[in-house]
Parts: C-alpha cells; sequence; structure tokens
C-alpha cells in the first residue's frame, strides 16, 4: 500500500476547460499550498496546505478507478510545492496520463505527459520549468501583460502551445484586447475558462 500523503482541497473527474485539452474528460487533484499568491485566484482557499485533509497515493488511485479518466490533472495552489515522483510513477503504472498546472516558481518533480506553465508576476518561473513546458498559459489581467508574455515565449522550446487567457473578472474588457493580439501575432491563441462558461467544476 502506497503511505506517502498529501494534502488535497478536492478531487474530481470532469471536463478540461482551458488551454491545450479543452473539453477533453480529465480527473483533477487539486493540491494545497501556495506561496505565489496571485491577487485574483479563485482558489484562494488552497493557500494554506493545513486546512486540507492528507490523502495516500493509494486513495487517490481508488477514487480515480471509479471513473473512465485517462488523464490526471494535477493543480493547487501550487503542486510542485511538493515532491511528486511517487505520485506520477504510480498514475503512470495505472496507464494514466499525467499533466501538470504549475506557476513554474518551485523546483519541478514528477514525470509529466504534459507540463501547462501559467507563471504570474508574484514569483517568477524558475528558468528549468520554462524549458520545458507543453503549454505556456498567460493570464491576461492588464495591457502590460501582453509584452510579459512575449518574454516568456522567447524562452519557451518551438513546440510550446503558447495561450492568452483573459483573467475572468477582467473578460470584457482584455478579450478583444487579446483577441487584437493574437491575430497581430498568429504563433498565439485564445484560451477561455469554458468550465465557468458551462458551470462545471
Amino acid at each position: 500500500m502506497n503511505q506517502k500523503q498529501y494534502p488535497v482541497m478536492e478531487h474530481f473527474y470532469t471536463l478540461q476547460g482551458e488551454g491545450n485539452f479543452t473539453g477533453q474528460a480529465a480527473y483533477f487533484i487539486r493540491l494545497g499550498g501556495c506561496d505565489v499568491g496571485c491577487v485574483w485566484c479563485d482558489v484562494k482557499e488552497s493557500w494554506d496546505a493545513t486546512n486540507h485533509p492528507q490523502m495516500r497515493i493509494d486513495e487517490l488511485l481508488k477514487a480515480i478507478s471509479l471513473t473512465p479518466a485517462k488523464i490526471v490533472v494535477i493543480t493547487g495552489g501550487e503542486p510542485l510545492l511538493h515532491q511528486l515522483d511517487e505520485l506520477c510513477q504510480a498514475l503512470n503504472e495505472n496507464g494514466l496520463r499525467t499533466h501538470i498546472e504549475t506557476s513554474g516558481s518551485s523546483p519541478l518533480s514528477g514525470l509529466w505527459n504534459w507540463i501547462c506553465l501559467s507563471p504570474k508576476k508574484f514569483k517568477p518561473a524558475l528558468a528549468e520549468v520554462i524549458a520545458v513546458a507543453d503549454e505556456l498559459k498567460i493570464i491576461v489581467f492588464n495591457k502590460s501583460d501582453f509584452e510579459w508574455a512575449q518574454q516568456f515565449a522567447k524562452q519557451a522550446k518551438p513546440t510550446c502551445k503558447l495561450y492568452l487567457q483573459p483573467e475572468w473578472d477582467q473578460q470584457e474588457k482584455m478579450l478583444p484586447m487579446v483577441v487584437d493580439f493574437v491575430k497581430a501575432h498568429p504563433n498565439w491563441q485564445v484560451s477561455l475558462q469554458t468550465h465557468k462558461y458551462m458551470q462545471i467544476p
């Protein structure tokens, strides 16, 4: 029995709402703990890891096995505050794809089929994470974020998918700017939080 434990705020089977795998079914594991502190974070209750119950890997695997999930997304909080090698190994051994959503502000651990990097201004992303990201997702909160996004695109590997996503509460203001930017820079794509439109977790 696998005894390694993680603080789990929530775990659930749903559809990926944003980025490269939008619309695909996935099992989400949201780990507690974050030291980035985005002012517009929509899961601030995840920040304090001590507020969330510890779950063993085997308990998580059992929950996942009750669904037809093929993809497991580890998110947070900031999931890289935790050592994820053992969790990823167990998921891989059970035939599951491993995806992570991270700000890249902590050292990379785990073995990943897909790394979604969403860097934040509040704590810089590490070069080692930027270099291996499969997907770069920049949250656009104000106009200065476009130039900031381009700086990360220059550091990413050539095959990295580039996404601009308007921050939900600023969407009415920022989405037209995002559309114009993508039309002028077609190496970028628009990402929307479609799960919020669909009113699903």
